[in-house]
């Protein structure tokens, strides 16, 4: 187990994280999860790099150039080698971090967020020594007029959210850009949290979980992206760009394999459109091999991968073929947000090993007991063959969390 302690100073929850990982069941020799905890400042990103304005020319007080700080959890699943997750697990809340430098007033401001931004670096940058026209000066013209009168409110929590979106694509971008001078082959599933102004966001993109135990009440946070839970995604791409599918596979499911005999028969088939079945007539290219097939844990797309969403894999094609899975998966995480607090002070402070405790047994209990038959759960049901990790969180502690 690995205890993340940082200096006191900070939130009790980010001082007291634990988390605990086993390897796989035999799979490889290593453990191919990583995990990142850490406190992020995020400083006011400077609008003219190399000649910066000064505060008394630009207009920037000493209030309004103050950063903002988030604190930052991440667990990255690594599969085909540990490098994207490496890489992911000491990268990408600095990707965030950039992301966040532009909002850094707007955040911190409670006014709703400009639709548009004016762009003051060019003024500033030929006409410095001049002052600013007072407001009574400034002719408006007459064409100012709104010509549009219905506008979107966008909320602070939307551009935190596009930040991470925008972050984690940015940061499968520096992967497939330095995956041969970092050795950062495969690929990695990635599930973050983000502690900002008051607000927990999580971002997944892949097939972790994240859950928040209040009062006994287990409160799903993130949900799997599976071949089976994004199939009308993955089919519909399939039917728009069948050049992606190498006329091999066909986007249509079917609830099992198609013999030759079966031509010309109907069959039960679910397309890109429908959440039921129906019947169609089996055609010749319906004998290709289907774009997903299996179900529950065994689904996978194109007979390779059994997740949709994740970092990397920039280099992954289906066995003994030239065809590419990349262009069907997709690095965009599901970002949820979430307020609640749920335990106190006092059981955080005299009861860390509480957290050893969850953390031992989530892990055990998903692993099972090894017999005869493989590892078993306490259901005889099939235990996880995979590398496990869990991070356990205590949400709440004393004083103020802004």
């Amino acid at each position: 187990m690995k205890h993340f302690a940082l200096k006191p100073s900070l939130l009790c929850f980010l001082y007291l994280s634990f988390l605990f990982r086993v390897i796989n069941a035999g799979k490889s020799q290593h453990n191919e999860d990583q995990a990142c905890c850490e406190a992020v400042f995020v400083e006011k990103r400077c609008s003219l790099r190399t000649n910066p304005v000064p505060k008394e020319v630009s207009g920037d007080t000493e209030e309004g150039s103050k950063g903002l700080c988030f604190y930052y959890w991440g667990l990255f699943d690594g599969h085909a080698g540990s490098g994207a997750a490496i890489m992911a697990s000491k990268l990408l809340h600095f990707h965030i971090r950039d992301q966040l430098r532009d909002l850094v007033d707007i955040l911190q401001n409670p006014s709703p967020p400009p639709i548009c931004l004016q762009d003051g670096s060019r003024t500033f940058l030929v006409e410095t020594n001049k002052a600013p026209l007072a407001e009574e000066d400034a002719e408006v013209p007459n064409n100012a007029l709104p010509r549009f009168h219905m506008e979107k409110m966008v909320s602070h929590e939307s551009l935190v959210v596009g930040a991470i979106e925008n972050a984690f694509k940015q940061m499968d971008n520096q992967i497939e850009q330095e995956r041969v001078t970092r050795h950062a082959p495969g690929g990695c599933c990635a599930l973050a949290v983000v502690y900002l102004l008051g607000k927990f966001y999580v971002a997944n993109a892949g097939d972790s979980r994240a859950i928040v135990i209040r009062n006994g009440e287990i409160i799903p946070m993130s949900q799997e992206f599976t071949p089976e839970t994004e199939r009308q995604r993955l089919q519909f791409l399939g039917f728009l760009r069948p050049e992606l599918l190498g006329n091999e596979f066909t986007h249509l499911e079917f609830p099992r394999r198609i013999q030759q005999k079966e031509l010309g028969k109907k069959m039960l088939y679910r397309d890109q459109n429908m959440n039921g079945w129906a019947y169609k007539k089996i055609e010749e290219d319906d004998l290709k091999f289907p774009l997903i097939y299996g179900e529950g844990k065994k689904a996978r797309m194109m007979a390779t991968i059994g997740v949709t969403r994740g970092l990397g894999d920039h280099d992954l094609k289906v066995y003994s073929s030239n065809i590419h899975i990349k262009p069907f998966l997709s690095c965009i995480p599901e970002v949820s947000i979430s307020e609640w607090l749920a335990l106190s002070y006092g059981e955080w402070l005299f009861y860390p090993h509480r957290y050893t405790m969850v953390a031992q047994e989530l892990v055990i209990r998903s692993r099972g007991v090894l017999k005869d038959r493989g590892w078993r759960l306490a259901n005889d049901k099939l235990g996880s063959g995979d590398d496990i990790s869990v991070f356990v969180i205590p949400l709440g502690g004393p004083g103020n969390y802004t």
